[in-house]
């Protein structure tokens, strides 16, 4: 019996040995951290959210989070207003933005490769009743407008000016997404379009327009009427096209008359 109690014995002194050495390691690990800290001045904190909901993590700021929502929400607000408004004033900023756009994400090249990979254009913004189809295959540049021109590339540097009948339509010479809809100073009434080569076609001295900032536009698909004449003899508008920063001379690709 007294063997046995002497065994308990030992084994229990063996344990409370082996307690107090890790013990001992743990507080010389936890020192040697606190001297780091001191040293260093650096403090590790850990998070443990909660269930009652009342505890946030310290990466989240919900006041910041809401107010970054609220700002974006009225700066596409003031952006829509700014587009809405067909002051010449308000040129320089929408031509701003829609550069910003152009850089930031080519819109109309994704848009022509989602309809060649799912057969129409991603519907995005809802579509105008004014579009008409056209086949892309057949149809490769549509003339804005039959007519005469009375005003070459070689004149301006930009574009032509095209005389046609009084009122007659003017159409988009391919598919792309307009990024300007407003007044300029020399062409007057102009909506620019951006098609998926990155190049843009511009239509001026436009006396109404039919189409809105950042409607895809089909082929051959009516953007507005030719400026009349005062007698009301006969029409007319501009038509230019633009790759990069420069101009090129449109009877290159359309032949008007």
């Amino acid at each position: 019996m007294n063997e046995r109690l002497d065994e308990i014995r030992r084994r229990a002194a063996k344990r409370k040995r082996t307690r107090q050495t890790q013990l001992t390691k743990h507080k010389q690990v936890s020192s040697y951290v606190m001297r780091d800290e001191e040293k260093y001045g650096n403090s590790y904190t850990s998070f443990e959210g909660g269930t009652d909901g009342n505890k946030e993590h310290p990466l989240f700021n919900r006041e910041l989070f809401l107010f970054k929502i609220l700002a974006s929400a009225i700066l596409v607000l003031v952006i829509g207003i700014m587009f809405q408004n067909q002051s010449a004033a308000l040129e320089k900023p929408k031509q701003f933005v829609v550069d910003t756009m152009d850089k930031s994400f080519q819109f109309t090249a994704f848009t022509s490769w989602y309809e060649e990979q799912f057969g129409k254009p991603l519907a995005l913004l809802p579509s105008t009743p004014k579009e008409k189809e056209v086949d892309q295959v057949k149809v490769e540049y549509a003339i804005p407008a039959s007519g005469k021109v009375f005003e070459s590339f070689q004149s301006n540097g930009q574009g032509v000016m095209v005389e046609t009948l009084a009122g007659s339509k003017v159409e988009a010479m391919k598919n792309g997404t307009v990024t300007f809809v407003g007044i300029k100073q020399e062409t007057g009434k102009t909506v620019i379009i951006q098609h998926a080569d990155d190049t843009y076609s511009w239509y001026g001295q436009l006396g109404e327009v039919d189409v809105k900032f950042m409607d895809f536009i089909k082929t051959g698909t009516a953007i507005g009427r030719t400026t009349t004449l005062e007698d009301g003899s006969k029409g007319m508008f501009y038509f230019a096209i633009q790759k990069g920063n420069e101009f090129i001379d449109p009877m290159q690709v359309i032949s008007f008359e």
